[in-house]
């Protein structure tokens, strides 16, 4: 892969794939996360998945195929390597354990797609922003993360008002700070508590399969 790899800055909000859109490129972030959102036919859109240095984009070409449903596009901005689809698609077709690798990370992102949804199934709006909060600290490894309202409320898949009382909540159990367009992790101990079981299993799968 190495030769057809492109570095390239990626700003906040730059789309790297559009729902229904042949994917031509795919990213592998070096720092920052990109988030892969659900879009229906009214425009509702809620986050289903994150990607950070961990990971990549383009699973479905993977997979065998060239578009999404999803869009998927940068939340936090940072650095990734781009590859052209079909220069991927080459290069797991001439390198069998690059195929294996690429599909066991596939598994790992349906794994966390999977208890994303559960997630907001079934938890509270304060515990489903303890795990997002823990998922994007993972993949950027600083204490301050730099989030916008309207960020969290597609992430969380509520209103804004709704975003506003969860950050009260965590605010009042002293596990966040927040600035403008800013929240601050102050106890990762205690936000993994007030997660609960909603975070942990798709990480565990993740290490099982990668490392």
């Amino acid at each position: 892969m190495q030769p057809h790899l492109n570095s390239l800055a990626v700003a906040v909000r730059h789309e790297i794939e559009r729902p229904n859109r042949r994917i031509d490129a795919v990213y592998f972030m070096d720092a920052g996360i990109a988030s892969v959102v659900a879009v229906q036919a009214d425009e509702t859109k809620v986050e289903v998945g994150l990607i950070g240095p961990e990971g990549m984009s383009g699973t479905a070409v993977v997979l065998g195929g060239d578009q999404s449903p999803h869009s998927t596009y940068i939340q936090v901005a940072g650095e990734a390597q781009w590859i052209k689809a079909d220069q991927l698609r080459k290069a797991m077709k001439s390198s069998d354990s690059l195929r294996a690798l690429l599909l066991k990370y596939v598994q790992t992102f349906m794994v966390q797609t999977t208890h994303t949804a559960i997630a907001n199934a079934r938890a509270q709006i304060d515990r489903r922003l303890a795990r997002w909060i823990l998922m994007a600290h993972d993949r950027t490894g600083n204490k301050m993360l730099p989030l916008t309202h309207e960020f969290l409320a597609l992430m969380l898949g509520v209103r804004r008002p709704g975003v506003t009382e969860a950050l009260q909540s965590l605010k009042r159990q002293k596990l966040i700070e927040t600035g403008r367009n800013k929240i601050f992790v102050l106890s990762r101990n205690g936000i993994e508590k007030m997660a609960g079981q909603s975070y942990g299993v798709p990480e565990k799968e993740y290490r099982r399969l990668i490392g």
